[in-house]
């Protein structure tokens, strides 16, 4: 099957202005000012005249198989579907546990990102959770990086969270390096994924394993960073130390102190560069609020359109389209250790794009050569989906 997308302005994420797309199956076969095609040559054509071109979004952070419980079996959230991340324009995801490792299971995960890789999306996902000892498929995350294709690292680690398990250093270490060796024997990212809570050791344990071990910075991502300003602070010194650092995207149920483009400007006027940073949505897992004394008071929930929203956000901020899909598209792909098929509009890669008018409001969503949403009718649904 052949789809021709004519006339669109492209943003690959940089800006590449007009340019057709030739689309064969599932991959981008030509991208050129101009294709035309013989009479004979049977191709679905697009026409994207005065629209704009991207690569569809990459979620580094999604709870596939929901997350809650802090408040009891009644606030356990629910599995995410195919409608509702393609509806947000996302065509990547990578799935993770919380808080609940013990009704949840990588196992499981695992199966859910099958299905939805089924259905007509890419996925990924890491092995383990908030909690010591990590839960993983084969019992070691250094064998479940090296030979599940799917696993490309282990996380989200609760860090300085009064819900972790509180690790040791020789424990971090111990998973930052399982997790580096996993990902040099299986051509992996072997990403280590924190979730930073809001306690005052911050992110010392790992600055520290920075200073005092010869594992690279760059195998860590902290997430949730702008959850405080404080936190926000040293994740910028952080960053100027050469890590990478990823947002949780607001929405109307989570109201970080600081706005996404707040903390951006923050990020950026502190040396931090755009390609270090990722934006993500930790949709489906719940974001309870705790008081002072650790007792919750208020139970959110993560939802993946917010990805889309903050986009337009911050472009209605001011911020330049090209580092606001740099942040969704290609340095997300590049943590992940996916560029060199995800991330980009490039020949040979897949073609996952998004079509959108010039105020941004998405027209076509196609994941993999396949049409799943046209001006948010559903096109592609998964299996059980009204």
């Amino acid at each position: 099957m052949f789809t021709l997308i004519k006339g669109g302005t492209l943003y690959g994420p940089e800006k590449m202005g007009g340019r057709d797309i030739l689309i064969a199956g599932r991959t981008i076969a030509r991208v050129s000012e101009h294709i035309d095609l013989p009479e004979q040559f049977e191709a679905r054509v697009i026409s994207a005249s005065g629209k704009v071109i991207t690569p569809g979004m990459i979620d580094l952070h999604v709870h596939l198989l929901g997350g809650g419980g802090e408040g009891g079996p009644r606030t356990r959230t629910p599995e995410i579907t195919l409608s509702k991340i393609t509806r947000a324009g996302v065509t990547t995801v990578v799935g993770c546990l919380g808080t609940d490792d013990v009704s949840r299971r990588p196992e499981a995960l695992l199966a859910k990102a099958m299905q939805l890789e089924e259905e007509g999306i890419s996925t990924y996902i890491y092995c383990g959770s908030y909690q010591f000892p990590l839960a993983t498929i084969t019992g070691c995350v250094r064998k479940d990086i090296a030979l599940i294709p799917k696993v490309i690292g282990v996380g989200e680690i609760a860090v300085s969270d009064h819900r972790s398990s509180q690790p040791t250093f020789e424990e971090l270490c111990r998973v930052a390096a399982e997790a580096r060796v996993g990902g040099m024997i299986g051509g992996k990212a072997g990403l280590v994924h924190l979730h930073m809570g809001s306690g005052k050791r911050m992110l010392d344990p790992i600055i520290r394993i920075v200073k005092e071990t010869e594992i690279p910075i760059g195998q860590f991502l902290p997430t949730h960073v702008t959850r405080t300003q404080s936190l926000l602070e040293q994740s910028i010194q952080f960053a100027k130390m050469g890590g990478n650092i990823d947002f949780t995207v607001r929405g109307q149920e989570l109201n970080f102190p600081l706005t996404t483009a707040k903390a951006l400007q923050m990020a950026l006027d502190g040396g931090t560069t755009i390609e270090q940073i990722t934006l993500s949505s930790d949709s489906n897992g719940s974001m309870p609020i705790f008081d002072e004394k650790g007792n919750m008071i208020k139970l959110a929930v993560g939802d993946i359109q917010n990805l889309y929203l903050e986009v337009r956000g911050l472009a209605k901020a001011g911020f330049s389209l090209e580092d606001i899909l740099k942040m969704v598209t290609s340095n997300p792909a590049k943590r992940a250790g996916i560029y060199q098929h995800k991330g980009s509009i490039e020949e040979g890669k897949d073609a996952d794009l998004l079509i959108l008018n010039p105020e941004l409001k998405m027209e076509w969503v196609m994941a993999k050569g396949q049409m799943m949403v046209h001006n948010d009718e559903i096109i592609v649904r998964g299996a059980f989906e009204p």
